[in-house]
């Protein structure tokens, strides 16, 4: 065995060179934290094998790389380096003489690597679990790969499949005897007898495992990390088993994700005391300038190889003065944790979509008769209702018309003009911007004749609602002679209502949109937030927006009926979406 590296000599050379580039602030915490435990030393001649012969075993496996060797890039020769390379020694019980004895066993124990997509995360994460599942030859071992769910799981675990096929030697022998077989959702060594298994992602019936390897991806999606506990609590019969764990950033909403990602940086700074987690963290801070090209770079350690700057570029130049879509590049291709929006409609972007601010009040009259889509949101008792006639282009128009209608119960207006100043309240009474309905409740039979007049006036194709507050007023209306055919429930959650709101976005951002300046849509459009689930979909929030957003909700749910219709499939397609958000 290679003697103890001796401590007081400077960093090895590859090391040396990044030690003061930010970018690898992690790589020095790592080597630092793992020189700090007692009796640690560092395998150098086994950590420079293992790069070495990193590119003569491995092939990448998709694209334009699919069968080139693959060599380790700096980022993760350098992980590679000190994964293998930094041991320490445990004090065990001899199996034969049941005697004390030592053994040398690896530092690191758990890898936390963050970063962005397209950097080969995947590959780089699946190749690792060959390495320490396939080539270091534990008897009996046990790996599990997972991730949120089996679907997300099957990625890495189907690129160790890939990784092993296209590998020198792995699958057979010399004389072409199998040695490996691939199966759906299994591994089997038969040299050693191990087994690795794709799971589903949850915890139930995952006890009485006892893993070597461990693979854990897009850990910002997950839902909680009981698995991965009860994965690693089965590790104890091993001698130096290894969790691998591999994410992008993702929702700050997502707790579990957030919570690992936090732990990680404070592992990272050494405010958490855990010399055995290894973590590789690329991404910019909070102080960056993520417009830079030079802060892609800090980000993406593989920029060229792959993503290119080409594809970054492109993204970029989709995403700038979008703030949503900003949003999504940012937390994809540089790695900072996404949180509700606000913002999410420009102001400029918003006033641009009309010539005349005050011609809200004719544009009913001016469209009546033409082809329109009809979305109510309607509130609780007390706030306020909405109803939108959206009127897609025609052959005689260009642009989307949105004609909104907003009702508030009559007896609150004194105390909202009073709690909020910012708006006047009464002054849109006056103007007909906003109606009321007498008492303290929206009654709803006014919003019932406003649609009936909407259907009398205007070629209705569809009329969107949201089944948990508007039952009642869609069963009044099919009483009163609405075809039930019209009738499309559409709940307000990212299955139903994602694809229209990148839709309303794109219309906005386009100058396509025509909504004569209303003042209450104005209003709600200018406070209006969006919520991100776990893929970065996006919807407006009413939760977290600052005031209400109905007129908003309901465009967005007019536009989606409109894109239904389009799509030749809007009846199937909304009812099949009734009860998925």
């Amino acid at each position: 065995m290679a003697a103890p590296y001796p401590l007081a000599v400077p960093y090895p050379d590859w090391l040396a060179e990044v030690v003061d580039d930010p970018m690898y602030a992690w790589a020095v915490s790592g080597w630092d934290r793992a020189a700090a435990v007692p009796g640690a030393w560092f395998d150098h001649a086994k950590a420079e094998k293992v790069v070495e012969r990193w590119p003569e075993i491995f092939r990448l496996t998709n694209d334009r790389f699919k069968g080139v060797p693959f060599r380790l890039v700096k980022w993760q020769a350098i992980t590679v380096r000190l994964l293998v390379g930094w041991k320490k020694p445990i004090e065990v019980i001899d199996p034969a003489t049941h005697k004390p004895s030592v053994e040398h066993v690896r530092v690191f124990r758990r890898l936390d690597l963050w970063i962005p997509r397209k950097n080969g995360k995947s590959e780089f994460l699946a190749a690792l679990a060959v390495l320490f599942f396939v080539l270091e030859k534990v008897h009996g071992a046990e790996a599990y790969v997972f991730g949120r769910n089996e679907d997300q799981g099957r990625v890495p675990f189907g690129k160790m499949q890939d990784i092993i096929r296209e590998a020198d030697g792995l699958m057979e022998d010399a004389q072409g005897n199998e040695r490996i077989s691939l199966h759906d959702k299994s591994i089997f060594l038969r040299e050693t007898t191990s087994l690795c298994q794709l799971l589903t992602g949850a915890p139930d019936g995952k006890h009485g495992r006892s893993p070597t390897v461990i693979v854990g991806d897009e850990i910002h999606e997950w839902k909680t990390r009981e698995l991965a506990d009860t994965l690693r609590q089965g590790t104890g019969a091993r001698l130096q088993p290894i969790e691998l764990y591999a994410s992008t950033a993702g929702r700050k909403q997502n707790r579990t994700g957030f919570e690992w990602f936090e732990e990680s940086i404070a592992i990272m700074r050494d405010d958490i005391d855990d010399p055995t987690t290894l973590v590789v963290y690329f991404g910019i801070d909070e102080d960056d300038d993520w417009t830079d090209e030079a802060t892609w770079r800090k980000a993406n350690p593989s920029l060229g190889l792959t993503p290119t700057l080409d594809y970054l570029r492109t993204e970029f130049k989709k995403a700038k003065g979008r703030p949503a879509q900003e949003a999504i590049f940012q937390c994809y291709h540089l790695n900072r944790w996404v949180d509700q929006l606000s913002g999410w409609i420009p102001r400029p972007k918003w006033a641009a979509c009309t010539a005349d601010a005050a011609s809200w009040k004719v544009l009913w009259t001016e469209h009546k008769g033409r082809k329109a889509y009809l979305a109510c949101d309607v509130s609780s008792t007390r706030d306020i209702t909405a109803l939108v006639v959206v009127v897609p282009p025609d052959d005689e128009h260009d642009k989307w018309v949105i004609i909104p209608l907003f009702w508030v119960p009559e007896d609150t207006l004194d105390e909202r003009a009073e709690q909020d100043r910012r708006v006047d309240w009464k002054k849109w009474v006056r103007e007909e911007a906003l109606l009321t309905t007498p008492g303290d409740s929206v009654d709803q039979t006014f919003v019932q004749e406003a649609i009936k007049d909407a259907c009398a006036q205007f070629e209705v194709q569809a009329f969107g609602f949201d089944p948990w507050n508007a039952r009642k007023l869609a069963g009044d209306l099919q009483h009163d002679g609405m075809d039930a055919e019209l009738q499309i429930e559409m709940r307000q959650g990212h299955q139903t209502l994602s694809g229209p709101t990148k839709e309303f976005e794109r219309l906005v951002f386009a100058g396509k949109v025509e909504h004569g300046g209303h003042p209450v849509l104005a209003w709600m459009a200018g406070h209006c937030t969006v919520r991100f689930d776990v893929n970065l979909n996006y919807v407006p929030d009413k939760k977290n927006s600052l005031d209400k957003i109905d007129g908003i909700i309901a465009t967005v749910m007019g536009v989606g009926l409109a894109m239904g219709e389009e799509e030749s499939g809007m009846d199937d397609y909304f009812k099949s979406l009734a009860g998925a958000a």
